[in-house]
Formats: structure tokens, sequence, C-alpha cells
């Protein structure tokens, strides 16, 4: 390779992404449970010796593909850069840990109300009986300390095996320690026995979905990112179920997770888009604009309605006045 080394290359492909991070962005790291943020890249996670863009759907395991892709560094001189003397400290091999122990699962715990997470998700387009009917089946609550709300997956006994957070706040998103994600958050039809199941990435994309559709009869299901593990677990443990309804996101990510679940076997899947950006949330939003007049309508309205008001009261107080002077 004109320019570089191949014991250069190989030394900046054993580089780790956290050690690299700490030492040349300090001050634009910040942590959230186990995973590290970037701050000028807020959907930038890096955690177990990977990076993930989430926003951008690209990732990676070495520091030279960071480089690349976030910094804009060609692959030279970001391999010139990790072999660069002053990093040598990066290429201290590490020594393997030994796994971490899993977290025994807790539930964050719950405020004394709900006020923050209503709030929150009114404003996320959801309908209000929805979000208190859920509530009410304890899938849903306010947590204690940072007013998250969250979102609760449950086995079939009713235990809470499965809570994913969102900050009605700030952004913020994470899944409780010990969470087994083979139980997502799912919201029951009328019908237990109903044999189909509408499929989404978030909680919030399963409510919006119940708020636009809700005669739609079947279950549905969060899988809680674009893993398959909650649905395969779900038709498991749901045999009658033989129809998948796919309600992932409308990007790359949410269409390569369509096919692995349309090659699922003895299910017969049928993709779902939704009528308006990526998402289902995305899609209540606009269908609630497109009902709602605009701010300049509703403005001219009101003048309107003032102006026909005071022509009433102008006509009202001639009258009186014609009266009085009828009387003198």
């Amino acid at each position: 390779m004109p320019g570089v080394s191949r014991e250069q290359i190989d030394r900046a492909k054993q580089v780790d992404i956290l050690d690299y991070i700490l030492k040349h962005e300090p001050d634009n790291v910040k942590r959230i449970g186990s995973a590290y943020y970037l701050k000028d890249h807020d959907s930038l996670a890096i955690s177990n010796g990977l990076w993930i863009w989430r926003s951008h759907d690209i990732g990676g395991r070495n520091v030279v593909d960071y480089l690349i892709k976030v910094r804009g560094y060609s692959f030279v001189d970001a391999v010139r850069h990790l072999a660069d003397d002053g990093n040598q400290c990066a290429y201290t091999p590490k020594v393997k840990q030994p796994p971490k122990s899993k977290q025994p699962f807790l539930l964050p715990p719950c405020n004394c109300d709900n006020e923050r997470v209503i709030a929150y998700l009114q404003g996320r387009g959801i309908a209000t009986p929805l979000i208190l009917d859920c509530i009410e089946r304890g899938s849903i609550y306010e947590s204690a300390k940072w007013h998250n709300c969250v979102f609760v997956g449950r086995d079939d006994t009713g235990n809470a095996r499965y809570a994913t957070l969102r900050g009605t706040g700030v952004d913020f998103k994470r899944d409780a320690e010990g969470s087994d994600k083979q139980f997502g958050f799912t919201l029951p039809p009328g019908d237990l026995h109903s044999d189909t199941v509408a499929v989404f990435e978030s909680p919030v994309d399963a409510l919006s979905h119940q708020t636009l559709y809700p005669g739609f009869g079947g279950w549905r299901l969060s899988l809680g990112c674009t893993s398959l593990t909650a649905l395969t677990n779900f038709l498991e443990r749901h045999s009658e179920v033989k129809t998948a309804v796919v309600c992932t996101d409308n990007d790359k990510a949410g269409n390569a997770a369509a096919e692995r679940i349309a090659n699922l076997p003895d299910i017969s899947a049928t993709r779902f888009l939704p009528s308006a950006g990526k998402d289902w949330n995305d899609a209540l939003l606009s269908a609630i604009s497109e009902r709602k007049p605009s701010l300049i309508e509703r403005l001219e309205s009101a003048k309107t309605t003032a102006a026909e008001l005071n022509s009433v009261n102008k006509h009202a107080c001639t009258y009186q006045k014609s009266k009085a002077v009828e009387r003198g």
C-alpha cells in the first residue's frame, strides 16, 4: 500500500476505539450506562470495542474506520495518524477480561405520578385513552429519578422481563440493566387468539400505529431495534400466529429486518410501510398535522371571529343608544 506499510496498517487496526476517544477526544464523550456517546454526534455510541453511528446506519470495530467514516480522514492519513509515535500508548495490547456476570433485571423505581410520561406521549401524538390503558396495565410508567418513560415487556405469567427507557425531556434511550430482549413491549389485541402480529422497531411506533389504526385486530410487538429475538420468542409462545405485518422503519436497517422476517419459516409476512416519513410516529404526526389547521389559518380565523364580535358589539351599542334617545 503506497504511503503506509503493512506493519503500520496492522498496528493501526489494533487500536481500541474507546482508548483512542478517551485520549484524543476526552471532552467530546459522555458515559450513559455501559456505553459512551459523542457530544458532537449524540447518536454515535461506543460499547464493547465497537462503535455505531445510528443516525447514519454505519459502524465498525477499529479506529481506522472511525477516522475515515466520521472524521473524514483518507485511509493513508488515518493509518499514519494512528501509527505516529505520539500514539504508541494506544497500541498496548489489552488484557482480555473475563466476561461480566449478567446483572439481575430490576425495573426502575416508579414515580408517584405519570404526568411527564403522559405529556411526552401526547406530544408524540399518541391517543390519551391508549396511554392511560397502558399505564393501567403496567406496560408504561414514569421512573422516579429521571422521569423517563419506561416501556415494559412481560412474559406469559405477567412478570416483567424487559424494559426500555426513553427520556421525556432529553434525547435519551437505553434498555434497563439485565433486560431480556426475548420479551418485547407488546400491545395485545381484543382477541388473544388472533393469528396476526404487527412488528415494529420501537414501542412508540407500535403506539402510533394503534392510534392510527385502532380497528386492527392483531398483536403489536416492538423488537427493541431490528433484532428478531423478541419476534422468534413470541412466535414460539404463540403457535396460532401465522401472519406477520412487518412495520419496521422505512430505511436500510428496517428494510433488512423486513427481509429477514420474510424468510422466517411457518409464517406469512406482509410489508406495511408508514404513509409518511421514516417510521410510524412520523406517519402519525403527519396525519395529525394534516387534520389540524395551520397556525396562520388559526390566526386568520381568530381575526375574523374578533372582527365579527366587534361588529356585533358596535351594532348592539348603536341600538342601545338609539333606544335611549327614544326614551329621552
